[in-house]
């Protein structure tokens, strides 16, 4: 049976926890750049008294253009999310695109990851709850692109067959037609009656996929975001830079980190009016 709410550090995501906030950069551009970011969000979550999670990717692996930033791979980055970890005392969380990162990526990871397009592989979903419930850790499940969210319920049971019942599931849009992704907030509680809890990827779900290079509307990302909100999701994961406009994966989609704390105290605002009105 799926736990819930699952628990994440000190904190939990799920029924009748605070909402959860996955943050971070796309990607690992550089150790410096990624530790000041955690510093600035680990404050930011003191200062509002709410839970977050670090995000940031070792490899990109699923980059428009070959010859795109992917990031510093597995041993370099994880060695970065490892500071991270120490320095801030924040849960992080990564990607892992293989069977064989679960068991070193969840040493470090309190949270790993399972991109939208892979969510299909019964392997690496596998792998992923065995190294996660070893150390402890979560599994969290991008919903894919081309899935209906009551079919997100066969990749939950793998994980709790495989061992781990602390599962999150993750919306982050469907694909419409070629070049567009649609947000239906229907699925938020249809994904949630697997048992597991939902997040909303906000930065995603703007995503303006094809051409050379992958497009966004990133003044999109707080309209998604309330909706979700207000719909019942338990968690935003939302990717932030400092200059999103000169960050090396996904910038169009990203929020200013200097505008993450208003975007933030927005969306716990929703969360507190949601459950107090016990919608």
């Amino acid at each position: 049976m799926v736990e819930n709410p699952v628990p994440v550090g000190d904190a939990a995501c799920g029924v009748g926890a605070q909402l959860l906030l996955i943050a971070g950069p796309c990607v690992i551009e550089s150790d410096e750049l990624t530790r000041e970011i955690a510093g600035r969000l680990a404050e930011l979550a003191a200062r509002m008294g709410a839970p977050l999670v670090f995000k940031a990717s070792f490899d990109k692996a699923n980059r428009t253009s070959i010859d795109s930033f992917r990031g510093p791979g597995l041993d370099e980055g994880l060695a970065t999310l490892a500071r991270v970890r120490d320095e801030t005392g924040l849960v992080v969380t990564t990607d892992i695109h293989l069977p064989e990162q679960a068991e070193p990526a969840a040493e470090v990871c309190g949270i790993l990851q399972i991109p939208a397009f892979l969510a299909r592989q019964t392997d690496l979903v596998a792998a992923a709850a065995v190294a996660t419930a070893r150390h402890g850790g979560v599994v969290n499940i991008k919903k894919p692109q081309f899935l209906a969210p009551e079919d997100t319920g066969h990749i939950v049971t793998k994980c709790v067959e495989s061992g781990n019942p602390r599962v999150l599931l993750t919306e982050r849009g469907t694909t419409f037609g070629y070049g567009r992704l649609v947000n239906d907030m229907r699925a938020i509680p249809v994904m949630q009656q697997t048992g597991a809890a939902v997040v909303f990827d906000a930065t995603h779900s703007v995503q303006l996929p094809g051409g050379s290079t992958t497009g966004g509307q990133r003044e999109m990302v707080p309209i998604l975001a309330r909706a979700a909100v207000a719909a019942g999701c338990d968690g935003v994961f939302a990717e932030t830079h400092p200059d999103p406009d000169s960050a090396l994966s996904d910038g169009p989609n990203m929020i200013p980190l200097e505008e993450l704390e208003q975007f933030w105290s927005g969306l716990l605002r929703i969360r507190e009016a949601v459950r107090d009105g016990g919608w």
